[in-house]
C-alpha cells in the first residue's frame, strides 16, 4: 500500500489548468475553490487519501467525503482539501501530486492561499514560478518582491519550479480566522484571468456572519473577564 493513493481517472485533454488549495493561513485556499466548485457544479472525480492524514471523513448531508477531492470542469481541475498538511510531510504530499500530474497536459498549475499581514485591505500577493507565469498576473496581483511562502503552497510552488511546469501563487491577505473576504479578493482575480463571472456576494455575507459571531464571542470573553468572583465564604476549623 503506498504512502499517499490518488485515486482519480486520467486527466484526458489539452492544455489543463490545475487548481490546488489547502487549509492555511483565513482558510482561504479551502474557501476560494470550494466556491468555485459549488457554484460552478463541478463534477467531483477523485479523492486522495494517505496514511499522513488525520484519521477523519467529511460528511455533507448524511454523506460520507474524502478530506481532500478532486473536482473537474471542462479544462479545469481542482484539488481541495479540508485537512491542513504538516509541514512534514509537505514534500512528500507536493511529490506526489507533481508525479500524479506529469503525464498529462498540464498548461499551468495555481495554487490558492492566504497570507497573514498587519493590513485590512485584503489585497492579493501574487508570486510565480517563472517570467512567463508572472507576466499572466502582475496586472492583477501585487507582486511580492522578497520574503518566503512556508508550508504546503510553497512546497507546492518549488516542486512546480524544479520539475518545469508553469505556476504561480495567489495569496489573499488574512488574519487567522477563517476569511472568506480574502477569499472574495482572490476570486475578483480569478474571475479577471480565467472570465469565470463568479458573483462574491454569498462570500461577503458569510464573512458578515463570521465577523459577527467573533464580535459576539469576544464580547462575552470581555465580559466574563469584568464579571467579579463572588468568593464564597469557606469555614474554618481549628
Amino acid at each position: 500500500m503506498n504512502d499517499i493513493n490518488i485515486h482519480s481517472p486520467d486527466l484526458d485533454g489539452e492544455n489543463l489548468t490545475v487548481f490546488m488549495g489547502f487549509p492555511g493561513s483565513g482558510l482561504v485556499g479551502s474557501i476560494t475553490l470550494s466556491h468555485i466548485v459549488d457554484v460552478l457544479e463541478f463534477t467531483h472525480i477523485g479523492n486522495i487519501t494517505s496514511k499522513f492524514f488525520p484519521p477523519m471523513a467529511m460528511m455533507v448531508n448524511g454523506v460520507i467525503n474524502a478530506p481532500v477531492r478532486i473536482y473537474r470542469k471542462d479544462s479545469y481541475v481542482m484539488v481541495i482539501s479540508d485537512v491542513p498538511i504538516h509541514p512534514m510531510i509537505c514534500y512528500e504530499i507536493s511529490n506526489s501530486l507533481l508525479d500524479w500530474i506529469e503525464p498529462f497536459s498540464i498548461k499551468e498549475v495555481v495554487i490558492i492561499a492566504g497570507i497573514v499581514t498587519n493590513e485590512v485591505e485584503k489585497r492579493v500577493f501574487g508570486v510565480a514560478g517563472d517570467s512567463q507565469s508572472l507576466e499572466r498576473i502582475k496586472d492583477f496581483a501585487v507582486i511580492l518582491p522578497m520574503g518566503s511562502i512556508t508550508g504546503i503552497a510553497g512546497s507546492l510552488l518549488v516542486e512546480c519550479k524544479v520539475n518545469g511546469i508553469s505556476s504561480f501563487g495567489l495569496l489573499g491577505e488574512t488574519v487567522n480566522n477563517p476569511d472568506p473576504r480574502a477569499a472574495a479578493s482572490v476570486i475578483k482575480i480569478l474571475n479577471q484571468i480565467y472570465g469565470f463571472d463568479l458573483d462574491v456576494e454569498p462570500l461577503m455575507d458569510q464573512a458578515t456572519e463570521i465577523e459577527a459571531a467573533l464580535q459576539q464571542m469576544a464580547e462575552q470573553v470581555e465580559q466574563a473577564e469584568q464579571t467579579p468572583v463572588k468568593k464564597e465564604q469557606l469555614p474554618m476549623y481549628g
